[in-house]
């Protein structure tokens, strides 16, 4: 833990980034973060106000919390957002709006959570969750029948509708979340998808043909020119230490058939953006996957911060850590965006604070940073 920052050059994070579908000011996103501050799942003006104090704060770009799909199965809270009703449309348009005049471009995390999901706490509760082989995540136990071939469809299909609604309100970009355990990410597992179908099979690659194919058919909805992140991680809320690629060659596989796709961005989740992934290299995950895919990337975990994420859900806070490696490691080009969570919801102006050099002003995330997720 320290009290004070050590003043480096910004320079490496204060960057344009530029690609042939996206442009941002800097290299510095807001992450994504649940708030569950949207009643009935249509933002509201603090949403808007609450996106809008942290473009104001100098981030290049926002991306949102995660948004229901217009599935029923989706949802696993009635106050998280969603792109379902003209209402949270309207919602929405009022946000990006908001963030642009403020000086940002903003994206739409598009967010399944399969069987993370309590129905009584969502607006169809009648609807049961929906797993890619009837396993429950948690316990590797088979509770319920596969998705069918329909619903595999029908899931598909509404990626590609909440991308087009997305891009109809004027988001920058979309998201397809495949990360953290929710469903995208359960087809990715062996543990949860032990189909013999086109949706499964042994290998990662194997395992990734359903996200994949939502990732293609949010391309046709958006168009060519349209940019598409995609989220992975190896760990799950389900469990931190599993591992969905385990060698660097599985990694590749998975992200050609998401390049193959359409993806343009590399969203790569990790709980601290520093660790190594692979035995005889330093490169983490979002090196790994700058490196196999030619892709740009964004890193994310603990920037900042001393402590991973769980402390915060422990309310037990994190202490300002020295950004001295993330800017060695966007110096050499390791990855090419960093997202930042837990010290943008803490203090909407640290970015702004650290690239005006005011490093003594720079705050970690006490224990009530919580409080504003949920």
């Amino acid at each position: 833990m320290t009290d004070t920052l050590t003043e480096v050059d910004l320079t490496p994070l204060l960057r344009p980034f530029v690609s042939d579908k996206l442009q941002l000011k800097n290299r510095v996103l807001m992450a994504p973060m649940t708030r569950s501050r949207s009643p009935g799942g249509i933002p509201t003006d603090e949403v808007a106000r609450y996106y809008e104090r942290r473009a104001l704060g100098g981030v290049g770009f926002i991306m949102t919390e995660g948004v229901n799909l217009d599935a029923p199965a989706s949802s696993n809270d009635r106050n998280a957002p969603n792109l379902a009703s003209a209402a949270a449309l309207e919602g929405w348009r009022r946000v990006v709006e908001a963030v642009h005049a403020a000086g940002a471009k903003i994206g739409c995390q598009l967010w399944h959570c399969g069987d993370l999901r309590d129905p009584a706490a969502t607006a169809s509760p009648d609807f049961a969750n929906q797993r890619p082989s009837g396993v429950d995540s948690r316990t590797g136990v088979v509770v319920a029948e596969p998705m069918t071939e329909r619903e595999c469809e029908e899931t598909i299909a509404s990626f590609a509708r909440g991308a087009a609604a997305a891009k109809a309100v004027g988001f920058d970009a979309v998201e397809v979340h495949c990360a953290h355990g929710y469903l995208l990410d359960q087809f990715l597992w062996k543990r949860t998808n032990r189909r013999t179908d086109g949706w499964g099979g042994p290998s990662p690659a194997d395992r990734a043909a359903l996200p994949a194919e939502v990732v293609r058919a949010v391309r046709t909805a958006v168009g060519p020119d349209y940019p598409i992140f995609v989220r992975l991680s190896q760990w799950k809320q389900q469990d931190f230490a599993v591992r969905l690629f385990e060698t660097p060659d599985e990694l590749g596989a998975v992200l050609e058939q998401f390049k193959g796709a359409g993806a343009d961005i590399i969203d790569c989740s990790l709980r601290r953006f520093w660790e190594p992934e692979y035995p005889g290299s330093e490169l983490s995950l979002a090196g790994w996957a700058k490196r196999l895919s030619g892709r740009p990337v964004v890193a994310v975990g603990s920037v900042g911060l001393s402590e991973d994420f769980m402390s915060a859900f422990l309310r037990q806070g994190s202490s300002k850590a020295d950004i001295g490696d993330l800017v060695r490691r966007m110096t050499a080009d390791e990855f090419d965006l960093i997202a930042v969570g837990r010290a943008l919801l803490a203090d909407p102006s640290w970015f702004m604070k650290l690239s005006a050099g005011r490093f003594d002003e720079v705050v970690g995330a006490p224990p009530e940073a919580i409080d504003l997720y949920f």
